[in-house]
């Protein structure tokens, strides 16, 4: 399951998740605002994919900009780089990849377009590439939470479609799999887009992985059966305090496991850990369009007239969150000083 393939043409395929699980269709983008239009409408979607595609998206404008000098050619990139972060406010991966093409643009010491170009090209490679090895190593150290034999509850889709490979939360599930764990996935359907239902629950069962979808409003007595022996997630932007947003219902789903005692893991590469936030009060949740709760499947479901809020996202406060799982370790409390530790190491380490 490629979410995204550069191709040597120089144009940027996209694998389009709205037509999952019935059609498998791949979106072929030469400019960046036909990536930009592909986050929006959630063609690509999951915070670490969007970051890998947007700075797919630069490398696509650096590859079409005619401009008389350099510093007039970095500043029709810093325009496309504005547009593509503007596309999602919530996951912090986004502005964080398009940062990252920037300073690697803006620190190539050359007047070549074509040295400018092939280096917003580089380095979007290799965000690609450290995300998959990023969560491979997350899979691995987040496996050892996962006891044999356990029945995991997981939310939305933080799988290989969110990233740009292997998954977060799906590939901590991956790698106990794959150590010989007999283990099982409750997917919530996760309205109203359904990306438990369409997603998960297609990756796992493409994986043999036994999974079992509910509707988000069982999960409850499925807890209260005895059912679950862990709720593990993904995120889409985590504070310097370690509370997370992720997809709406994630909240729901920590009060519950905090009720019954079921331990609440959240999986997450360090990108997406913002230091200069200290509450989840601070995270713009985005909302979005009416029509994706007022309609399923092309059906209206809710009367003409009717008011809807549609928030695409809600925070969970620290205190429910029982461990944060990065490609660097495994996080716990007390966040604000293990958090900071977490990301100043992966830090020096790339600088080393």
């Amino acid at each position: 399951m490629e979410t995204m393939r550069w191709l040597e043409e120089g144009l940027l395929e996209l694998l389009d998740q709205t037509g999952l699980p019935g059609t498998v269709n791949y979106l072929k983008c030469g400019d960046y605002r036909e990536v930009a239009t592909a986050i929006k409408n959630l063609s690509v979607r999951g915070a670490p994919a969007i970051g890998v595609a947007a700075a797919y998206g630069l490398a696509l404008a650096a590859g079409n900009i005619e401009a008389e000098s350099r510093d007039a050619y970095i500043d029709r990139v810093r325009e496309a780089a504005v547009e593509l972060a503007a596309t999602r406010p919530t996951a912090v991966n986004l502005c964080w990849a398009v940062e990252r093409v920037m300073r690697r643009l803006i620190s190539t010491q050359s007047d070549d377009p074509g040295v400018l170009r092939h280096a917003v090209l580089d380095e979007a490679h290799a965000i690609r590439r450290e995300d998959e090895s990023g969560n491979r190593r997350m899979g691995e150290f987040g496996r050892e939470l996962i006891p044999q034999g356990a029945r995991i509850l997981t939310h939305c889709n933080a799988g290989a479609l969110a990233t740009a490979g292997y998954g977060t939360a799906l590939g901590v599930i991956r790698a106990a799999r794959a150590e010989g764990k007999d283990i099982s996935v409750f997917a919530g359907e996760t309205r109203p887009l359904l990306q438990g239902a369409r997603l998960t629950a297609w990756e796992m069962y493409q994986e043999g992985i036994p999974v079992t979808v509910i509707t988000d409003n069982m999960a409850g007595y499925l807890m209260a059966k005895g059912m679950v022996d862990l709720v593990l997630v993904g995120a889409d932007r985590i504070t310097s305090s370690g509370d997370v947003a992720n997809k709406i219902g994630t909240y729901s789903l920590a009060v519950l496991a905090k009720e019954h005692n079921i331990p609440f893991y959240v999986a997450a590469p360090v990108s997406t850990v913002d230091l200069s936030l200290t509450s989840g009060s601070e995270i713009q949740i985005e909302e979005r369009d009416m029509a994706e709760v007022t309609h399923l499947a092309g059906q209206q479901i809710v009367p003409t007239g009717v008011q809807v809020w549609n928030p695409a996202f809600d925070v969970t406060p620290a205190r429910l969150v029982a461990a944060i799982i990065t490609e660097r370790g495994i996080v716990r409390p007390p966040y604000p000083q293990n958090l900071k530790k977490n990301i100043l190491t992966s830090q020096s380490e790339e600088a080393d």
